[in-house]
C-alpha cells in the first residue's frame, strides 16, 4: 500500500517541496494511523525547509506539525481510538520523525486527540499549535490573571489570535501589537481590547498610555529585535517577557537598565515544554477543549489551499499577509 506525502531533498524556498508516493506501513504498537483531511501550516515548517529550525532535516525529509482526519487503523496496545474517529494531532517534538504532511500519517497515540464534533476538519487542524503555545506562555508560565494587561506581539498570527482569546477567557486585557494599522480593525473584531501599530506609533509611549504608570506585567513576543527596548520600558516591576521566536532579522539588544531596575524576567519558551510534560499537557488540553466547547476559543482560518498546491501555501505562509492560520485540505 502507498500514500502521497510532501518531502524535500534540499534546503531552500517553497519550490523545494515535492509531492511523492511512498510505501505505507501499518501502525506500530502504540501508534494511530490517520487518513488526513486537513493540515495546519506553521512557520516552524518553513524554517525546517530552509535549514534554520531547531532540528535538522534528514533527506529526503518530511515535515509538518498539525493534522486532522479520521482514524484508519490503530496499533497494538492502543485503547480509546477506533477506525472512523475524528481526531487531530498534538504537534510532535520532532516533525522529521513524525511528519504530518501526507494523505495518511502515523502518530503516537498520546499525540492524538478526539476533537469536538462542532469543529470542521479545517478548524481542527488549526487548534493545537497556536493554543498550546499561547496557553503555555500565558497561563502555565506567566500565570496571567483577571484584570491584567498583556501585550501580544505579532497579534495577527495564529498564536497571537489564540493569545487574545485566551486572555479574554481568563478576564485579562489583551493589547495587540501589529506592524501597521492595516489589520487594526480586524484585531479589534477578534477580541483585542487595544491595538498598537508598532511602525506608526511610539510603542513604549502607547503602552504606558494604555496601561498607566503601573505598566504591563506580561508580554508575549515571537519577534525580538529592537522592540525589546520599548517593550521592557513599558513593563511593570517584576514583569515577564516570554520570547517564543525570533522573527526579527535585526540584533536584539539586552535592555539592561530596565531588567535591573524593574527586576524583569526575560523568559525563552518552546511549546515542547508543554508537550513533553504529561501533567502540563493534560492541563493544557483540558483548558483548550473546555474553551472550544464553550466557544471562548475558536481557530481563525486565514486561507485554505489544496494539498496539490502546497508550494503556493508555503509562499503565502512567508508573505506575512495572513490573519490567522493557513490550512491545506487533503
Amino acid at each position: 500500500m502507498t500514500t502521497r506525502v510532501v518531502r524535500f531533498r534540499e534546503y531552500g524556498g517553497p519550490d523545494v517541496l515535492r509531492l511523492e508516493t511512498v510505501p505505507l506501513s501499518p501502525p506500530a504498537p502504540g501508534e494511530v494511523q490517520i487518513r488526513v483531511k486537513a493540515l495546519g501550516l506553521n512557520r516552524a515548517e518553513a524554517l525546517l525547509r530552509r535549514g534554520t529550525y531547531i532540528e535538522s532535516a534528514t533527506f529526503p525529509s518530511g515535515l509538518g506539525l498539525e493534522a486532522a482526519g479520521a482514524v484508519e487503523a490503530v496499533g497494538e496496545g492502543v485503547a480509546g481510538f477506533a477506525p472512523g474517529d475524528a481526531v487531530s494531532v498534538i504537534p510532535p517534538i520532532s516533525m522529521v520523525r513524525w511528519p504530518a504532511y501526507g494523505e495518511r500519517v502515523t502518530f503516537p497515540a498520546d499525540h492524538v486527540v478526539k476533537h469536538p464534533a462542532s469543529l470542521s476538519w479545517q478548524e481542527a487542524a488549526a487548534v493545537w499549535m497556536a493554543n498550546l503555545t499561547a496557553y503555555g506562555a500565558l497561563i502555565d508560565i506567566a500565570k496571567l490573571t483577571k484584570g491584567e494587561f498583556v501585550v501580544v506581539m505579532a497579534a495577527s498570527s495564529s498564536v497571537g489570535l489564540a493569545a487574545i482569546q485566551i486572555a479574554n477567557a481568563v478576564g485579562a486585557i489583551p493589547i495587540a501589537v501589529t506592524r501597521s494599522s492595516a489589520k487594526k480593525m480586524a484585531l479589534f473584531e477578534h477580541g483585542a481590547a487595544h491595538v498598537v501599530a508598532s511602525s506608526e506609533e511610539d510603542l513604549a509611549a502607547r503602552l504606558r498610555e494604555i496601561a498607566g504608570e503601573s505598566g504591563v506585567r506580561v508580554v508575549l513576543d515571537p519577534v525580538a529585535g529592537p522592540l525589546f527596548e520599548p517593550l521592557t520600558a513599558a513593563m511593570s516591576p517584576a514583569g515577564m517577557l516570554v520570547e517564543y521566536g525570533g522573527l526579527s532579522d535585526q540584533p536584539t539588544p539586552f535592555p539592561l537598565s530596565a531588567v535591573l531596575s524593574k527586576t524583569l524576567t526575560l523568559r525563552g519558551y518552546l511549546v515542547h515544554e508543554i508537550i513533553s510534560s504529561p501533567a502540563r499537557l493534560h492541563a493544557a488540553k483540558t483548558f483548550v477543549l473546555d474553551g472550544l466547547a464553550s466557544g471562548a476559543l475558536r481557530p481563525v482560518i486565514a486561507k485554505t489551499f489544496a494539498f496539490d498546491d502546497i508550494v503556493d501555501a508555503h509562499r503565502y505562509l512567508e508573505s506575512n499577509e495572513q490573519m490567522g492560520k493557513i490550512v491545506v485540505t487533503v
